[in-house]
């Protein structure tokens, strides 16, 4: 089997499994908030990127309240064009206003928004291992845009997943940026050594 079919085939078993806990579990992004470390929690005025949630994702939207009460400004990513190897980019986010329609279908600011370099990025996926991979849906946005991030300032990266999305061992190629940590409706996982 090739690394390709091989990916396709865990992605397809990883949305099964976080469907299924998405459909068990509906407020788990609820939970998310009392489970996320203070530690992690950059100071006030630090941009934090969330997600709008795409198909069976776990909610972050309770989480990005609860930090934006705490003093950070809240962004959305704005995903580019299909087929193309441009990062994200993000746009502050202002629940008061509505978002628009993405390439993907997946909710986002309007261009008038402005756009901003987060602090904290809060990572959706498929599944992840113990040793910080994640897996995405294949387009790599994630990889390009942490790799541009991480060039410019200390950014911290979490991903946001239902237990049930843990995996034994990814495959991991060289392009892939790891998470720092990830949250689930459970606990904390840090991958670094200082959490």
């Amino acid at each position: 089997m090739s690394d390709t079919s091989a990916k396709a085939e865990l992605r397809a078993q990883a949305a099964e499994r976080r469907a299924a806990a998405a459909a068990a579990h509906p407020l788990a992004g609820q939970t998310l908030s009392a489970v996320f470390p203070r530690a992690l929690i950059p100071q006030p005025g630090s941009v934090v990127a969330g997600y709008w949630p795409f198909r069976s994702e776990i909610d972050p939207r309770p989480l990005l309240e609860r930090l934006t009460q705490l003093g950070l400004k809240a962004a959305l990513p704005v995903t580019p064009p299909k087929g193309s190897d441009a990062p994200l980019t993000f746009r502050l986010w202002d629940p008061a206003h509505d978002l628009a329609r993405g390439h993907f279908g997946v909710h986002e600011p309007s261009p008038e928004a402005e756009t901003v370099e987060p602090d904290l990025v809060l990572v959706p996926m498929l599944a992840f291992d113990r040793q910080g991979h994640r897996l995405g849906y294949g387009a790599g946005h994630y990889d390009r845009t942490l790799e541009r991030l991480r060039a410019l300032k200390p950014v911290t990266a979490i991903g946001l997943a239902f237990a049930v999305q843990e995996v034994e061992r990814l495959p991991a190629d060289p392009h892939d940026q790891k998470l720092d940590g990830v949250v689930t409706e459970r606990a904390y996982i840090a991958f670094r050594k200082d959490d």
